[in-house]
């Protein structure tokens, strides 16, 4: 297990109602409905939400090993992530897709850019060997 060395942020929420309630963040910057995946609910689920956090960290991944390597990312670069659940044994699981496109550059450059950046991807490693994760350039 990780411990961390010193802590950078420090999200808080509160969340009644499971996934059909609501949640907050203690400074107000969230503040939304919830509804159960596949239903007609009129807010988000956990793996919406999950999905979009992991994109955006990744794309911060990215970012930094791109510094670290000289290159410059397209105004473009986009991740699109699916997060599924499901269950299996008889339990709920969650598997993870990352389809990353940075257009204009070559492949073999983005390639070394997304291997960078999912082993320094906090989300990445929260996962790492806890659920099937694809991660693949579109």
């Amino acid at each position: 297990m990780t411990k961390l060395d010193n802590v950078l942020y420090t999200g808080k929420t509160h969340t009644s109602g499971g996934r059909t309630g609501t949640s907050r963040s203690t400074d107000g910057r969230l503040d939304i409905q919830l509804s159960s995946p596949g239903t007609s609910g009129a807010g988000t689920n956990p793996e919406q939400l999950f999905a979009a956090g992991w994109s955006a960290c990744f794309i911060g991944a990215i970012g930094k090993a791109a510094a670290g390597m000289k290159i410059a990312l397209p105004a473009d670069l986009a991740v699109d992530a699916e997060v599924d659940l499901g269950t299996s044994e008889g339990a709920y699981a969650l598997q993870a897709r990352l389809y990353v496109s940075l257009p204009g550059v070559e492949r073999t450059v983005a390639q070394a850019l997304v291997d960078a950046a999912h082993q320094t991807c906090p989300y990445s490693k929260a996962t790492r060997g806890n659920i099937d994760v694809v991660i693949a350039l579109a």
